[in-house]
């Protein structure tokens, strides 16, 4: 049972009840940084004088910014209220304090965590959150390597970069021996190499690095690599393939598009009948990869996808590659998490999860990367992603030099690592202070999670059991919940009409917020299949219109809460819903 004063400590509140404790610690926060900069180096000359700050000019220009920032603040008033548990809408919600503190702790300081030269605590800090979050996800955090991002989006390209650099060194092996020694290339064999076969034919041959590097497609001529490899393989080289499930994030796409695979490199995996990744649909298509000797640059699972929260076998599918590693090809498994890896952090037997899914996230350590978004699921604010490598070998990539943020003695400078060359230490301060101060385990992050599975489940028994229409869309692996609003029997062109209007009548309203999706018949054929024959419909159309809740709010577990919004969230659907049909029969 959740204990519903856990996250209470953690959160401001959705009426800032905690706000006199945060102004405090802001304070102090605030007052720490000024001493500092105020006492390091004491004896130097002050550059603002009180006859500067007593100057007509100053003051003017003092109460110019005072007069901006008040405006500033008056437009943010209108901003989206995602503190609200009122705010079910998008993959936003409250952020917790410790978060928020250790955010603008580092925001004061302002380190670039480019390099140790220039960020001497932030890249410091930045190594130990990324080895909480690396336990948390199961893997050993003292061989884990990672560094934090922007968000899912770069964290995915930062994968596929590392993939490519893997995919690519094995080729240029490859294609060195056929060339020297007319060692016959078989593009898919030879990619797909495990490490120690690959490291045992390099020193067989006495193949260097210098060697390889003349024949990678990354470091040269990718368009003259491609011949030659096509000359020594005696077939067209089309390139790699990364294979994702048809649920994937936009980011997958962008990914083909950035690293000039092209979009016709993107493969994607059938689902099954539930809306997750088929591992058959995912053999065949890896079949098909040898088949046409396109090497398989990654493959995808994910865990919360970012429609409906699902999360993949990720288990069954690292079952279905070691067992093609025990044959001798090597294919880097890739955990999409941004949405759902923090549900690592849940008791390993919670109840509110299905045994499967919690088999499928005790898996993740088994990947070579995953991608985690603190600023989701781990309540920090934005901009806060982070890749995270098994060991330093994955997080290996294409070697650059750059003498001016370098310097031997400190170690390998972070940029040479990363895709962005300047990065805050606001999202690791925030994810580091939240891991010291709530945890990444059952008792802390995993019991605020907990009660957002426990409110999902509570909000969509409330509004299924009131309004007849609404048809709720199974499974409903975590904590967001979709329906469409159908009548028995009626057609699904006219039940996404209906749906997309109680949608689009929600937004309006200024008491709830509820996002909206569409799945598409290409990608979940058989879940809208599925969806239909629940309430007796018939399928005309190709698309499925749904109203997706994100419940992420942590204070929806307070009995006070829930025991006044889940009523006046029932009542304002349910008008909703009769509203949209009186207009519909007029």
């Amino acid at each position: 049972m959740i204990d519903p004063a856990a996250p209470k400590p953690y959160f401001l509140g959705p009426r800032s009840e905690n706000r006199d404790w945060l102004r405090e610690r802001l304070g102090a926060a605030l007052d720490d940084w000024l001493a500092w900069r105020r006492d390091l180096f004491a004896d130097d000359p002050a550059a603002v004088t009180p006859g500067d700050a007593a100057a007509p000019a100053f003051l003017r220009r003092r109460d110019a910014l005072e007069a901006a920032l008040g405006e500033l603040g008056a437009k943010l008033r209108g901003e989206l209220p995602t503190y609200s548990p009122r705010y079910i809408g998008h993959m936003v919600s409250e952020t917790a304090l410790p978060a928020l503190l250790g955010h603008f702790a580092a925001l004061l300081h302002n380190p670039n965590n480019t390099s140790r030269e220039a960020s001497r605590v932030g890249t410091a800090l930045e190594a130990e959150a990324i080895a909480m979050l690396a336990e948390m996800v199961s893997y050993d955090p003292a061989a884990a390597q990672g560094h934090f991002t922007s968000g899912g989006t770069v964290a995915n390209l930062e994968a596929v970069w590392r993939a490519r650099f893997r995919l690519d060194h094995r080729l240029a092996l490859a294609l060195t021996l056929a060339e020297t020694e007319g060692r016959p290339l078989d593009p898919f064999a030879d990619a797909h190499l495990t490490p120690e076969a690959a490291a045992a034919l390099a020193a067989r041959h006495g193949v260097d690095d210098a060697a390889m590097r003349a024949r990678s497609s990354v470091l040269g001529n990718p368009f003259q690599i491609a011949e030659r490899l096509s000359e020594a393989s005696g077939r067209p080289w089309r390139g790699p393939v990364i294979l994702a499930p048809g649920h994937k994030h936009y980011s997958w796409i962008k990914a083909a598009n950035v690293f000039g695979l092209g979009e016709e490199a993107f493969w994607s995996v059938p689902l099954d009948a539930e809306g997750r990744l088929s591992v058959p649909g995912l053999a065949a298509r890896i079949a098909a990869a040898r088949e046409q000797g396109r090497p398989v640059l990654a493959v995808v699972s994910v865990a919360g996808t970012t429609e409906l929260g699902e999360i993949d076998p990720v288990d069954a599918v690292a079952d279905h590659l070691d067992g093609l590693r025990a044959d001798g090809v090597d294919i880097w498994h890739h955990v999409d998490a941004a949405y759902g890896g923090f549900f690592c952090a849940l008791d390993p037997d919670e109840p509110l999860l299905a045994p499967a899914r919690r088999r499928a996230l005790r898996a993740i350590g088994r990947a070579e990367s995953v991608t985690i978004d603190p600023h989701k699921l781990g309540y920090a604010p934005y901009a806060c992603g982070a890749l995270l490598t098994r060991d330093a070998a994955c997080d290996t990539v294409s070697a650059f030099v750059a003498p001016y943020v370098e310097r031997a003695e400190l170690g390998e400078a972070p940029w040479t690592r990363t895709l962005e060359g300047s990065r805050a230490a606001t999202g690791a301060a925030a994810t580091w202070l939240t891991g010291r101060a709530l945890g990444f385990g059952p008792d802390g992050m995993g019991a605020v999670l907990s009660a957002t599975l426990d409110s999902c489940r509570a909000i969509r028994t409330a509004v299924t059991g009131a309004i007849p229409e609404i048809r709720p869309l199974d499974p409903t692996d975590t904590n967001i919940f979709c329906f469409s609003v159908a009548r028995r029997g009626e057609a699904l062109s006219v039940a996404n009409a209906r749906t997309a209007a109680v949608h689009a009548r929600v937004a309006a309203s200024p008491g709830f917020s509820m996002s909206r999706t569409v799945l598409g018949r290409e990608a979940c054929g058989e879940l809208i299949d599925r969806h239909v024959a629940s309430y007796g419909g018939r399928r005309d159309a190709d698309r499925l219109v749904l109203v997706r809740c994100v419940v992420m709010n942590p204070f929806w577990s307070e009995p006070a809460v829930r025991a006044r919004l889940l009523p006046e969230l029932t009542a304002e659907l349910a008008a909703i819903v009769t509203a949209t049909e009186d207009q519909a029969a007029a």
